[in-house]
């Protein structure tokens, strides 16, 4: 054996050790590691967890079974929640602005006064979910699943809801200014006194849904089904109806 391949093998070990020390201290997290800003927690199991006022800012929860578990208040802006199992956990309170729950499972949680504005929501499950007055203004709920959801006084202006589905849901008194609801399912969904000013709704299935009291002002309903739909009060100045006529300024209860 040469000198310099002798020389080669003793400081493979070396390197190795050195590159080991390069990696991102995440890389080395576990499921038991405390709560704290960047924790790694993918996949770990949480069910049932009291994260009462943690912070969890910033960190991966990627896939993480939160079932049942306590959020309330807790601080969880810019974190990873991809794809995690969020099913009856409560997050009243909480801050999750700028927060990744792309298709996340959270059937019949709760987000009552949660703040998750610019958060992403997209082809999430949240059916019996309960938003009320929660902020989701700039949030990305496109392809979410809203069946049967409580939104009572909650902030979506500007969301984007496309295609989403809010089958049965109730979104009385909501912010829906500026929203996009294009190609979205409200039927028999209640949005009385709902301000939908500015809302595109182009394409929407609206049957049976409750419009009573709502702003509808220069919204967009080209194309959408109305039957059995309530307008009773709504406003529709300058609306562009489902047969594409602009509804004259001060039409109430009927495009005019």
């Amino acid at each position: 054996m040469t000198l310099n391949s002798s020389r080669t093998l003793f400081l493979l070990p070396a390197l190795y050790l050195l590159a080991l020390a390069q990696l991102p201290t995440t890389a080395w997290a576990a499921c038991d590691d405390p709560p704290a800003r960047g924790v790694f927690w993918m996949r770990c199991d949480q069910q049932e967890a009291d994260l009462q006022g943690a912070d969890l800012r910033r960190a991966t929860l990627v896939q993480i079974d939160l079932t049942a578990a306590n959020l309330t208040e807790a601080r969880l802006s810019g974190a990873d929640l991809g794809g995690a199992i969020l099913d009856r956990a409560d997050f009243s309170r909480a801050t999750l602005a700028g927060s990744r729950l792309v298709s996340a499972q959270a059937n019949q949680t709760i987000f009552v006064g949660a703040n998750l504005t610019g958060a992403r929501l997209d082809r999430a499950a949240l059916v019996g979910a309960d938003f009320s007055d929660a902020n989701l203004s700039g949030a990305r709920l496109d392809g979410a699943d809203l069946t049967e959801a409580t939104l009572r006084g909650a902030n979506l202006s500007q969301a984007n809801l496309t295609q989403a589905t809010l089958l049965d849901a109730r979104l009385p008194d909501a912010d829906l200014s500026g929203a996009d609801l294009t190609r979205a399912v409200l039927e028999e969904t209640v949005l009385t006194g709902a301000d939908l000013s500015g809302a595109r709704l182009d394409g929407a299935n609206l049957l049976g849904a409750d419009f009573t009291g709502a702003d509808l002002s220069r919204a967009n309903l080209t194309g959408a089904r109305i039957d059995g739909a309530q307008f009773t009060d709504a406003r529709l100045d300058s609306t562009i109806w489902v047969d594409r006529r602009r509804c004259r300024p001060g039409s109430v209860g009927e495009c005019r």
